[in-house]
């Protein structure tokens, strides 16, 4: 019985369906138990082979690039080119869940079809990656209270722009992590062709279940993923 009970509970781990309740940096439990596919091999690199969804849960995280070779990362918070002035990430990554990644996919086939594709600057964010960030600025105008936690730590939020099929960014305006009206989606006082790529971006977005704030062109939660929980699960670097 003890060699059997052993097995059933290698047998569990290897499915990925173990409960776990870990601690953030604020001594917060997170508890999840969606299913984590991880690729070893943190890398830029696009797989040979495309993973697809079937027999995957919609709230089950994976990593972006392992299902979609169409998309462009510069994941800014595992840099220092960032409003933090700070790396958080150790090593950049985009993950989301199932859910968000087939939005995210049908949103970028009509993007292609248009000209332009999207590049990632965040995508899920652990929730201890959110106790960094307060620490360093902790205003909840810049940065969402990790007691909280944000969309981003549910895997539900991302921050893109776009690029043409050759990789060159549209202009939006300002850069990524640009705190100002300059940003704002309800700003008009700008360029035509700045209006129409944000245009473009955010009638795109919505009619794939995201939606926006006012305050960042670049931000986009989907709106099914707003009651999901907060996870802190981390991606393996090299």
């Amino acid at each position: 019985m003890k060699h059997y009970a052993i097995l059933l509970c290698w047998f569990s781990l290897v499915l990925g369906c173990k409960n776990s309740t870990e601690k953030s940096e604020g001594n917060k439990p997170i508890n999840h138990t969606d299913t984590v596919i991880i690729n070893t091999e943190a890398t830029d690199e696009k797989p040979e082979t495309l993973r697809t969804f079937e027999g995957l849960s919609d709230t089950t995280f994976i990593r972006l690039a392992d299902f979609s070779n169409q998309f462009v990362y510069d994941m800014r918070y595992a840099t220092e080119n960032n409003f933090l002035k700070a790396k958080v990430y150790d090593c950049p990554e985009c993950y989301t869940r199932v859910k968000t990644a087939k939005a995210l996919i049908a949103a970028n086939e009509e993007f292609v079809k248009n000209g332009v594709k999207i590049k990632f600057f965040d995508c899920y964010r652990p929730n201890s990656v959110q106790y960094k960030m307060w620490e360093i600025v902790p205003n909840p105008q810049y940065v969402a209270n990790p007691v909280k936690g944000s969309i981003h730590n549910k895997g539900g939020a991302v921050d893109i722009t776009l690029v043409t099929l050759d990789g060159v960014e549209l202009d939006m305006g300002t850069d990524f992590d640009f705190f100002g009206k300059k940003a704002y989606h309800d700003n008009t006082d700008l360029p035509q062709d700045i209006l129409d790529n944000r245009k473009l971006l955010k009638e795109t977005m919505e009619k794939y279940g995201f939606w926006s704030i006012r305050t960042e062109w670049w931000h986009y939660n989907l709106s099914a993923a707003s009651n999901d929980k907060v996870a802190n699960f981390k991606w393996p670097c090299d």
